[in-house]
C-alpha cells in the first residue's frame, strides 16, 4: 500500500476524500490554492504541503480532484509536479475532464517516467463524505491494481473500464443517463400535479414499477417521498446543477466529435447549461423541476 499520498484539490469532493485516506492510515500531503480549504483539511488530519512540487517529492501516489482538464495539465506540466515526483509515482486523476485531456494527461505522466490512471467518481458530496463513491478507471491493469487500496479507502466500488480515458468516457455516459432520467422524472411529477395526482401516490407506484430509477428513488426532485433528497432542504446541492452542466457539456462535445445521434442528451445539456447559468447556479441538479412548472407554481404544484 502507498503510505504517502499527495492530494491536490481539497474542495467539496476532494476534502472528504483526502480525509478518508487519512482515516485509512495514509499520510496525506494536501495542496489547494484556497487557504480555507487547506485549513479544513488539516483539521481532518491532512498535512499542508508548502507547494505543489513539495507535495509530491515524498509521495508514493498523487491524487488530483480539480475542476477541468486545463487545471490537471497545468499542474502536471507547468507547476513542476511531474518533474518533482519520484520515478514511477502513481498519478490518479479523479477529476471529471474531457476524454482528450485525460489521454493527454496520461501521456504526459508516462513520458515523465510515472504511472497514470484516470478515475472519475460518482456519488456526489454525500458519497465522498461517507466513503461510498464509485470509481470509473481508465489505464493499465497494473496501474488499476496498484490504485485499488487508495480507491477502496475513498469509495465502495471501482470498475476498470479500459485504457486511458475510458474512465472519463464512462463518467460522461453515466451522467448523461442521470440527467435525462432526472428531466423525465421531473416532467412526470409536473404532469401528475396538473392531473391532481399526489406526489407520494406517483412515487409509490413508479418506485416499484417500470419507472423506477436512481433519479426517482434516491434524488427525488419533489419534497416528501424521499426524506434524504435535496428537494427536502430547499435543493441545497448534493450534486450541484453547474457540475451536471459541466459533465453534460463534455458529453455534448464527445457526441458532436463522434457524430453520434443523441437528441435527448443534447437537449439535456442545453437545459442544464441554461439552468446553471441562472436560478440553478447554487442549487442541486434535481431543482431542474422548477423550470418545468408553470410560472407562479409552488413545489407541491399548487398556485403560489
Amino acid at each position: 500500500m502507498s503510505s504517502t499520498v499527495a492530494f491536490f484539490g481539497l474542495g467539496h469532493m476532494g476534502g472528504p476524500m483526502a480525509a478518508n485516506l487519512v482515516k485509512a492510515g495514509y499520510r496525506v500531503l494536501g495542496f489547494d490554492l484556497v487557504p480555507e480549504l487547506v485549513t479544513a483539511a488539516v483539521a481532518a488530519g491532512v498535512e499542508a504541503a508548502p507547494s505543489a512540487a513539495g507535495a509530491v517529492a515524498e509521495a508514493d501516489a498523487v491524487v488530483t480532484m480539480l475542476p477541468a482538464g486545463r487545471h490537471v495539465l497545468a499542474l502536471y506540466r507547468e507547476q513542476g509536479v511531474l518533474a518533482a515526483a519520484r520515478p514511477g509515482t502513481l498519478f490518479v486523476d479523479c477529476s471529471t475532464i474531457d476524454v482528450a485531456d485525460a489521454r493527454a494527461a496520461h501521456e504526459a505522466v508516462v513520458a515523465a517516467g510515472h504511472r497514470a490512471l484516470d478515475a472519475p467518481v460518482s456519488g456526489g458530496v454525500v458519497g465522498a463524505e461517507a466513503g461510498t463513491l464509485t470509481f470509473m478507471a481508465g489505464g493499465g491493469a497494473e496501474e488499476f491494481a496498484a490504485a485499488a487500496p487508495l480507491l477502496d479507502a475513498m469509495g465502495r466500488k471501482a470498475v476498470h473500464c479500459g485504457d486511458a480515458g475510458a474512465g472519463q468516457a464512462a463518467k460522461i455516459c453515466n451522467n448523461m443517463i442521470l440527467a435525462v432520467s432526472m428531466i423525465g422524472v421531473s416532467e412526470a411529477f409536473v404532469l401528475a400535479e396538473s392531473l391532481g395526482l399526489d406526489h407520494r401516490a406517483l412515487y409509490e407506484v413508479a418506485s416499484t414499477a417500470s419507472g423506477q430509477c436512481w433519479a426517482l428513488t434516491v434524488n427525488c426532485p419533489v419534497p416528501g417521498p424521499v426524506p434524504g433528497s435535496p428537494a427536502n432542504r430547499e435543493y441545497r446541492p448534493g450534486f450541484a446543477a453547474p457540475l451536471m452542466a459541466k459533465d453534460l457539456g463534455l458529453a455534448a462535445n464527445a457526441l458532436r466529435a463522434g457524430g453520434v445521434e443523441a437528441p435527448l442528451g443534447l437537449k439535456a445539456a442545453e437545459m442544464y447549461a441554461a439552468f446553471a447559468a441562472g436560478e440553478g447556479a447554487e442549487l442541486d441538479f434535481s431543482a431542474i423541476v422548477r423550470t418545468l412548472r408553470p410560472a407562479g407554481t409552488r413545489e407541491n404544484g399548487t398556485p403560489a
